[in-house]
């Protein structure tokens, strides 16, 4: 991406201890901005250092210890009554469903950027998600609706968007490696994407800052490529593996089977209810490509998705297999395969 000189920025980051954050805040880093980090302990990481060694966060960056959910904490533990030049939030719900979603995609970001404006923040980059073309699910509609706000809110705004996360398209490859079938709905064919990786996406997050072509702007993004369905995605790891192809198709109509009854029993418990929203969550991904969506045809669009990066998902896919790289598993998982709902793996 190509930007231009100027003076360090002093840099606020939210959601850097998930992979999308961490890399945007190295990646500023880099750029010779000055960051500083709102971060959670808890768990093995039960300290600042603790946190820094499970993020792999450089001596360079700054943390300070707080909860973005609560607002006195976010000015108190976060800002300090300092000022700063611009915001970067990774912030996004954990599982996607509507009390989460609305508590964090809207709540908590709504409540960051009214804190960073009374920092002096005259600059926000946002990581969005590209699902959020057609709003169907809870968190894609909490989504939106902070993206409203943040576009009215008079600071200067990048809204980025990306389509897939490699972590999201690898949950596969350990039962390849065994031996066992890749799974797929329908034939595979239904959905395809342009995965980006987190070093790519962080360096393209970073760029936004001083990149006047990124600035007010909502800005969908993919890694380099080509645009890549399901079934090539399992023909390349069996490539890799050197084994034979095999494929398990799975029907659609098990996972709306599922969401039926899981909204029929949500009627009448939160807990079911919670749980249909996720079997929807599932149904979307397993439905819809992660590519820019033409309004005028309905259709999506590779040709319109922009690419960035270097690294491509069959690269991280060989560097997986030899040991290289290795892919956290925080979240949920559908048939071995991580389903993102917006970078879900960049938490508060």
């Amino acid at each position: 991406m190509t930007t231009r000189a100027e003076a360090p920025t002093r840099v606020l980051v939210l959601g850097a201890t998930g992979t999308a954050g961490r890399a945007s805040a190295r990646a500023l880093l880099r750029a010779g901005h000055e960051v500083v980090c709102l971060v959670r302990t808890g768990g093995a990481a039960d300290d600042v250092d603790g946190v820094r060694r499970a993020a792999r966060l450089p001596a360079g960056i700054e943390l300070r210890v707080g909860d973005v959910t609560d607002p006195t904490s976010l000015r108190r533990d976060g800002i300090r009554g300092e000022r700063f030049d611009a915001l970067v939030s990774c912030l996004a719900s954990r599982t996607g469903a509507p009390a989460d979603a609305w508590a964090i995609d809207h709540g908590a970001q709504s409540v960051a950027l009214g804190a960073a404006k009374e920092a002096g923040v005259r600059q926000m980059v946002l990581l969005s998600a590209i699902c959020v073309q057609k709003p169907l699910l809870a968190f894609q509609r909490a989504k939106l609706a902070f993206e409203r706000e943040l576009i009215e809110s008079g600071l200067t705004y990048s809204i980025v968007r990306p389509t897939a996360f490699f972590k999201s398209l690898s949950g596969q490859v350990d039962r390849v490696r065994r031996g066992k079938p890749y799974l797929l709905f329908g034939d595979g064919t239904l959905t395809a994407c342009k995965p980006i990786g987190d070093d790519d996406l962080g360096d393209y997050l970073a760029g936004c800052l001083r990149n006047p072509a990124c600035h007010d702007r909502i800005l969908p993004i993919g890694g380099p490529g080509g645009e890549i369905t399901p079934r090539e995605q399992g023909e390349h790891l069996f490539a890799l593996t050197g084994r034979k192809p095999r494929f398990r198709q799975v029907p659609i109509a098990l996972l709306d089977g599922a969401r039926i009854t899981l909204e029929r029993l949500g009627r009448w418990s939160p807990k079911w209810s919670g749980k249909a929203e996720l079997a929807r969550i599932a149904r979307y991904y397993a439905t819809e490509s992660m590519l820019v969506l033409d309004p005028a045809t309905g259709r999506y669009d590779p040709a319109a998705t922009p690419e960035t990066g270097t690294e491509t998902l069959f690269d991280f896919y060989a560097r997986l297999i030899d040991g290289s790289a290795s892919v956290e598993r925080r979240e949920h998982a559908l048939f071995g395969a991580e389903k993102d709902a917006g970078e879900r793996g960049a938490r508060r």
